[in-house]
């Protein structure tokens, strides 16, 4: 379990492949304090440590993870956004994330809004039911909230903190981002999909 709030971002230095599946290098400042079998949310997927290293770690994708997510797409020297599972002694300053992709969305507009940035981004319609204005969402590991929401669209703002201490800076028009929809509007949905049954 996550809450949106990126702690830090890894730079990938090395990917092999075996089977169908992705391993990845990350080298990260927080890797001197992961342990192995920890869950860190990358761009908002929640993968474990596997080996650990002095400045870096280990994680693998399987085919169902790339299939879903943007790391099928991921490069050597790519910036990621990290954040290890919450605490329950701690702040939940974000909003409750699982670390499970349900899809991805594409950037279709970047805009500097004179001290903020706003980004417009394409998904699949079939998803609306779950994206509210000012509603949740987490965008490759951020939480952050909608606005001018349509069936296909929706628009985030996004602070100069933000900016500079995620990935979100090197984002592009035509990028595409994992996303994770709330998770209390997930369970309405399906409990008004089997209620019509």
């Amino acid at each position: 379990m996550f809450t949106g709030i990126i702690e830090a971002t890894g730079l990938i230095t090395k990917i092999t492949e075996a089977g169908n599946n992705r391993t990845f290098i990350i080298k990260s400042p927080l890797a001197k304090q992961l342990k192995i079998d920890q869950s860190i949310a990358h761009n908002g997927v929640c993968l474990t440590v596997e080996t650990t290293e002095k400045d870096s770690y280990q994680v693998t994708a399987i085919q169902e993870t790339l299939a879903k997510t943007t790391l099928g797409t991921w490069k050597t020297g790519q910036s990621i956004n990290l954040e290890q599972c919450l605490q329950w002694n701690g702040r939940l300053d974000g909003h409750i994330v699982q670390g499970h992709v349900d899809s991805t969305a594409k950037c279709i507009s970047k805009k500097d809004a004179d001290g903020s940035w706003e980004f417009r981004f394409l998904f699949d319609e079939s998803f609306a039911p779950l994206i509210i204005e000012k509603g949740s969402i987490s965008l490759d590991g951020i939480s952050l909230t909608v606005f001018n929401v349509s069936e296909k669209e929706f628009s985030v703002a996004i602070i100069p903190y933000t900016f500079e201490h995620t990935n979100i800076k090197t984002l592009s028009t035509g990028d595409d981002v994992n996303l994770e929809f709330d998770m209390v509007g997930k369970y309405v949905l399906r409990h008004l999909q089997l209620a019509k049954g």
